[in-house]
């Protein structure tokens, strides 16, 4: 993995980046004094302080906002809290979820309670597997859009796995069997989360920035695998 992130929009305020899969947004508890994370790896690149303002887990890619200053890092985060921000996910599912909200409550930490939790859903694309999996035939797979309106702790990949509609290559939440079948075929280990879309209002000049980045090729590939229909 390279150390340079790529950068999808910076001002003197703010910056936008496509973080990559398997890397941490900020050091945690537990991690090597030399491991790598994208606030240190971007300060580096850019020279200066950079403070993360949301949570995009590890293992997710996609659109990232991080602040380079304390105060419009408290700015945007309180944006965050306002639910101001409107982030959308695609994701790669067992399954067909149809259209829907998931509201079931999702724990707020990996021992923590139960809180209350909204994510809207709608299925783009579904292929057939041809293949018998726990039970049921022709196992369909689907590319599904996903808005969360809350923002808890691994809450998209609670909610797929609430509703059996777990999300491809989720090793905590997800179908272990299932994700390792997949990975041989394709090749890829990876975690079938992707944050495609951000909007948010510009703390400094009031504007409405609303940044997208497509799907990784990744997502496709794995189901071009599968005779199926769109």
């Amino acid at each position: 993995m390279s150390n340079i992130l790529p950068i999808i929009y910076q001002d003197e305020h703010l910056v936008v980046i496509n973080k990559p899969i398997s890397l941490p947004v900020h050091k945690s508890k537990g991690m090597a004094n030399d491991a790598p994370y994208v606030t240190k790896w971007l300060g580096q690149q850019l020279e200066c302080s950079v403070y993360n303002v949301h949570r995009l887990d590890a293992k997710t890619s996609g659109i990232l906002l991080l602040a380079l200053s304390p105060e419009i890092a408290t700015q945007l985060t309180e944006q965050f809290a306002r639910r101001e921000v409107d982030k959308v996910y695609h994701a790669l599912v067992k399954g067909i979820p149809g259209e829907g909200v998931f509201n079931g409550k999702v724990k707020k930490a990996k021992r923590g309670n139960k809180a209350t939790a909204e994510t809207a859903y709608r299925t783009l694309r579904t292929v057939y597997t041809k293949w018998e999996h726990k039970g049921e035939e022709n196992l369909p797979l689907s590319l599904v859009e996903l808005k969360p309106t809350t923002g808890r702790w691994h809450q998209l990949r609670q909610h797929c796995s609430h509703d059996r509609h777990d999300i491809i290559g989720d090793a905590e939440h997800g179908d272990f069997p299932l994700n390792r079948l997949l990975a041989e075929m394709i090749g890829e280990k990876r975690l079938y989360l992707h944050a495609c879309s951000l909007s948010f209002e510009h703390p400094v000049t009031k504007e409405r920035m609303t940044f997208e980045e497509p799907t990784p090729p990744t997502f496709a590939a794995l189901l071009d695998l599968f005779d199926g229909e769109s």
